[in-house]
């Protein structure tokens, strides 16, 4: 079952609402919360006490404390229960903005200028600042992170140290980072890859896979690495953020997925060892659900047959593809193949007489 939205509730004064619609639009853009903005607003017979009582119903509160809200004498026991045990018992986030030269009570906590709104979010969003958040930040990561950061978008970097460099200081701003080794690898690898980091099992063809990754992408907070990506963009819209980085990757030598495709683009060489890891790819695959990935192989596997002339591999790598068509409900040319498959067997098998 689907968690519902938490709740952000905004309480301000009618003067303050510009502030109060500002740090509201900056919140959507980075954080999944519906935000209470008009129920907030205090009506002339209210205090920023009683309109906080009117947040209990919330997960979060935010109090906006100015000159037009807050009162010039608030002695503490007209706002301590509002402000601070009520929420703690009612299990309430409550955290305060200071937006002009007024002075709130200093035992509020925590307690954000108004101009910190990146910090407001990640409050949101369920994180404290770190120690010395405040301190100046290299000008460069700070372009990047009002660009894909503060908001969904689109960047590259100059290397991969940036893109550390910017991870470390802004992955509180996503749900979480993703990596793709990019490369020379097929759009179904980079879909069936990102598919398995999210826990998905796709088993659809790459095109279909990657219209399903997007739009899972849309409605969340991530943000995507392309590393050595020389193709198009992956096209991630929505909430999520992509960023390129350029480089080479390094590709594994094993016999795991990733390392049977890389094994499989290069030149083939001794053909029983070939086949031998197109089979291993074969059950790697339909085990983890990553049927393009499959059919992918097997139509490398049936290209490197033909022009060995092996009938058996030809025949094993067409019915695997009949297989797939059909559970992609592309019957049409699931028949067109099979049909094309048993008039190659028919022709290669030899004739008997008496």
């Amino acid at each position: 079952m689907q968690a519902l939205t938490p709740t952000l509730f905004l309480c301000f004064a009618p003067a303050d609402r510009e502030l109060a619609e500002r740090i509201a639009v900056f919140i959507d853009r980075g954080a999944d919360v519906r935000i209470l903005l008009d129920a907030g607003e205090m009506l002339p017979t209210e205090d920023l006490a009683e309109k906080a009582r009117q947040a209990q119903a919330s997960e979060m509160a935010l109090v906006l404390f100015s000159r037009a809200s807050l009162p010039s004498r608030w002695p503490r026991a007209q706002w301590e229960d509002a402000l601070v045990n009520e929420p703690a018992a009612e299990g309430l986030r409550i955290a305060f903005v200071k937006c002009d030269d007024c002075i709130p009570p200093r035992v509020l906590a925590p307690m954000f200028d108004v101009t910190a709104l990146r910090a407001i979010k990640r409050w949101v969003r369920g994180h404290m600042p770190p120690p010395h958040a405040a301190a100046p930040r290299d000008p460069d990561l700070e372009v990047l992170g009002i660009a894909i950061a503060d908001r969904p978008g689109t960047e590259q970097v100059a290397d991969s140290g940036v893109a550390e460099r910017f991870i470390h200081a802004f992955q509180q701003d996503f749900d979480a980072v993703l990596s793709i080794d990019c490369g020379q690898r097929s759009l179904a690898a980079l879909t069936g890859d990102l598919a398995a980091q999210f826990g998905l099992r796709l088993e659809g063809d790459a095109e279909s896979n990657l219209a399903h990754l997007q739009e899972f992408c849309a409605e969340r907070r991530f943000l995507i690495l392309l590393k050595d990506l020389r193709g198009s963009v992956l096209p991630f819209a929505g909430r999520t953020s992509t960023l390129m980085v350029p480089g080479p990757v390094t590709e594994p030598d094993d016999e795991s997925i990733r390392g049977i495709q890389r094994a499989l683009r290069g030149p083939v060489g001794d053909w029983s060892e070939f086949c031998r890891l197109v089979r291993l790819g074969r059950r790697l695959t339909r085990d983890a659900g990553r049927i393009a990935e499959c059919y992918e192989m097997m139509q490398q596997w049936h290209a490197a047959a033909e022009l060995r002339e092996d009938r058996k591999a030809l025949d094993e790598s067409a019915r695997e593809r009949v297989w797939i068509l059909h559970s992609w409900d592309r019957a049409d040319e699931a028949r067109h193949l099979d049909y094309h498959r048993a008039c190659e067997f028919d022709e290669q098998m030899p004739l008997l007489f008496d």
